[in-house]
């Protein structure tokens, strides 16, 4: 009995001293959040597997910022597939794409985007821009 009740003690300062290690936080690590500048979603898939945001921006400022607030409403376990689209400057057929990213919620959002559960990947299209 006085063995379990060591053990026990142990185990729990162990997890305690666990804890208490993964909570520190190196304050010069800690950087805001650039604010995303206006955006419009022209469309968003609400089913399936694989699904697809499109989004409308004037600008190609701040596109990072875009997909940083975009990816982080998209809760649905699923493979998510963000275009970032210049307003204008695209035809009906052709859209003027400035960037993409990717986002994988769940393990089906892993297995359909190549990308592990909850991470995200983003490219911007260099060269691109809008029209003025």
């Amino acid at each position: 009995m006085k063995h379990r009740t060591i053990a026990a003690a142990l185990t729990a300062a162990a997890a305690l001293t666990a804890l208490t290690a993964c909570s520190s936080s190196d304050s010069s690590d800690d950087k805001p959040a650039a604010k995303a500048p206006a955006y419009e979603i022209t469309h968003q898939d609400d089913s399936g597997n694989q699904r697809r945001v499109t989004v409308e921006v004037t600008s190609n400022k701040d596109l990072r910022a875009v997909f940083d607030d975009v990816a982080g409403k998209l809760t649905d376990d699923a493979g998510w597939f963000v275009e970032i689209n210049c307003k204008t400057g695209g035809t009906a057929k052709v859209d003027n794409r400035l960037a993409n990213g990717r986002k994988a919620v769940g393990s089906i959002g892993a297995a359909t985007t190549g990308l592990a559960e909850g991470k995200s990947d983003f490219q911007v299209n260099e060269g691109r821009t809008c029209p003025k």
